[in-house]
Parts: C-alpha cells; sequence; structure tokens
C-alpha cells in the first residue's frame, strides 16, 4: 500500500483504456433515470454551474486534464486510513507513519464554495411517457441525525413516495405516468408537511440504527464508508460507538432539524414527461 500512494506510475496504453472505459461508463450513466435525477436534484439545490451542481459523469475527460488532477490529489494530504482488528494500535501508528513517510505531498488544494440555494431543474422527454419527481432540501451535517430523519420521513410518506439522503440533501421522491404527476407532487409535499411525533422518531431510531449496524456486516465497501464517516467526524469509530450516535438524537434534535430543513427553500427535480408538474414556485409557496 505505501509504495501505491508514493510511488504509483500508469502506462500510456492503460491510460488510453481506462479513459474508453470512463466514457462508456458515462454514456450508460446518461442513460439511467436514477443518476439523471440525482445530477438533477444537486442542479436544482446548487446551481447547474457550481461544484456541487455539476453532472457526476464526463465523458471529456483529456490526458493532461487527467494528469493535472492525479498530480493535485494524489497525496496523502487530507487523507483517511481506516482499519480493523488492530491488536498494538500504537505500533500500527508507527508503521504506518513510517511505511508512508516518502508518499506524495502536496499544498492543499481549496475546495470550491458551494452554498446550498434550491430552486428548480427541469429535463423534459415527452416521449417516455413517464415523469420522475425529486424534492428536497438542506439536510443536517450530523449523519445519524440525517438517518434519523430520513426514516421519520419514510414512515409518514404516502404510498409511492420514498425517503432519501444524499450528501448535504434529504428529500422524498416519486414517479408515475404523465397524467399523474401533479398528484405525485402533492404526495411529495405531504411526505414534508408535518413534524415527526416523538412516536414515529423511536421508530426512526430504531430503524436507522438497525440499518447503520447492519451495512457493517454488507461487505468491505460499507465498513470502510462508515469507518470514514465516522473519522472524518469524530476521530473514533466502533459498533459500540455507532450504536450510541443513534440512541443519543432526540426528539427535540429531529424537529428541530425538521423545521430547518423544511425552512430551507426547496428544490424540485423534474424528468421525463414533466408538461403537468407544477413548478418550483407553485411548491414553494407550500412551504413559506
Amino acid at each position: 500500500m505505501p509504495l501505491l500512494v508514493a510511488d504509483c506510475s500508469f502506462e500510456k496504453w492503460d491510460v488510453r483504456d481506462a479513459k474508453k472505459f470512463a466514457a462508456t461508463e458515462a454514456d450508460i450513466a446518461s442513460a439511467d433515470a436514477q443518476i439523471t435525477m440525482t445530477d438533477q436534484i444537486y442542479a436544482a439545490a446548487y446551481g447547474a454551474q457550481s461544484a456541487m451542481g455539476r453532472g457526476y459523469y464526463t465523458a471529456g475527460a483529456s490526458t493532461d486534464s487527467i494528469i493535472s488532477f492525479r498530480e493535485r490529489t494524489y497525496t496523502l494530504n487530507g487523507a483517511v486510513l481506516a482499519a480493523t482488528g488492530i491488536s498494538d494500535h500504537e505500533s500500527f501508528v508507527l508503521a504506518v507513519q513510517e511505511g508512508f513517510a516518502e508518499a506524495n505531498a502536496s499544498a492543499p488544494a481549496e475546495a470550491p464554495a458551494s452554498a446550498y440555494m434550491g430552486g428548480e431543474a427541469r429535463l423534459s422527454a415527452p416521449s417516455t411517457g413517464y415523469a420522475h419527481l425529486a424534492l428536497a432540501f438542506e439536510g443536517p451535517a450530523s449523519s445519524p441525525l440525517i438517518n434519523v430523519l430520513k426514516h421519520c420521513l419514510t414512515l409518514a410518506a404516502p404510498e409511492g413516495v420514498s425517503a432519501f439522503v444524499a450528501p448535504t440533501l434529504i428529500g422524498v421522491y416519486g414517479g408515475s405516468a404523465a397524467a399523474g404527476a401533479s398528484a405525485v407532487a402533492d404526495s411529495l409535499c405531504a411526505a414534508v408537511s408535518a413534524a415527526p411525533s416523538a412516536d414515529v422518531v423511536e421508530r426512526a431510531k430504531g430503524l436507522a440504527k438497525a440499518e447503520a449496524l447492519f451495512a457493517l456486516d454488507g461487505g468491505s465497501q460499507s465498513l470502510a464508508s462508515s469507518m470514514t464517516s465516522s473519522v472524518l467526524e469524530s476521530c473514533t469509530y466502533s459498533a459500540a460507538g455507532v450504536a450510541a450516535s443513534y440512541d443519543a438524537v432526540t426528539a427535540e434534535d429531529v424537529g428541530a432539524a425538521f423545521s430547518a430543513m423544511v425552512g430551507s427553500n426547496p428544490s424540485l427535480a423534474a424528468l421525463g414527461d414533466i408538461s403537468s408538474v407544477p413548478y418550483h414556485a407553485t411548491i414553494a409557496a407550500r412551504f413559506s
């Protein structure tokens, strides 16, 4: 692993093949409604030209831009190393420090600022005969809190509506044939129309905690993701700590987070045959 970080190079044909593979993945992603909706909701929330609002996939990366990106970012600045099964922590830390001592380093890059604004992104495709809608708000920074709030929305959501969380966002999604798109918009608004009761919060806490703990058994990717998120938030990680973080969420915390959520300008994404989908101003008026 230290060698991969400190001295990693690629042959020209490897880069060429990787670019072709990435272009194919981008083409596949552009045909996936759920991926397109994710791009659309971020464009609505942050603006299509912002760092957060631009599409995740691109098929036009040049070799020079790839080299530049690697030189700027393929370093240990800000890296997180997550490991399990370590019996001697101090010895492990010393070994890591020695092993990675020769790794590449660079001046910290300034992350482009992206402020949540809320808004609308609509992509019309009448030939599909189907409408996808997502309504999102700015979410709390705490992972346990936003996950509990997501399950609160799920428990309150009408049939056909599902709640979701994504980095910095929380919201609800629904879809239907074009004729029912307006009714779906009403259902999305209904799902976030009232603060959850204490009983709903308790049920949501149990569901969110179980989901987080089950994810630890879901494979190395889930484990690494959970550990990295926990380390970035609190610099510690344990299954007991994860459970405790969900137990610590109170009904008052959720109520405050819900109020802040619906107090932010909503973000509306619509894709497909959306001629009957209300516009952002109509949706936003329901939360003012």
